[in-house]
């Protein structure tokens, strides 16, 4: 299977922006039993979301999170990606404060 890249600018300082992104692994650890490992500013991402397999790779970095995750292929690729983009988006929103966001 393919991989779908993503690059999802932000205006927080890098270290804020990965405190916001680990909060949101937390928050899918939580919710659907993801594991994440970190080296440094990249984290491996695998499990199950909604039924779907996750297996992605993110990077913080000062400016933006990127990453690819695992194509689900074509029925799915769409609402997949729309839904790891808008989960990063909704927790890297500077107008959220970072205890406001889910666990």
């Amino acid at each position: 299977m393919g991989r779908l890249k993503f690059d999802i600018p932000h205006t927080l300082a890098r270290e804020e922006a990965r405190l916001r992104v680990e909060k949101l692994l937390g928050h899918w650890s939580n919710k659907y039993g993801i594991a994440s490992h970190w080296s440094g500013d990249a984290a491996r991402v695998s499990g199950k979301v909604m039924g779907i397999s996750l297996d992605a790779d993110l990077d913080v970095r000062e400016g933006a999170v990127g990453g690819e995750v695992t194509d689900p292929g074509f029925l799915l690729r769409e609402k997949a990606k729309k839904y790891v983009v808008s989960k990063i988006r909704d927790y890297l929103d500077p107008s959220r404060s970072l205890s406001d966001l889910g666990d």
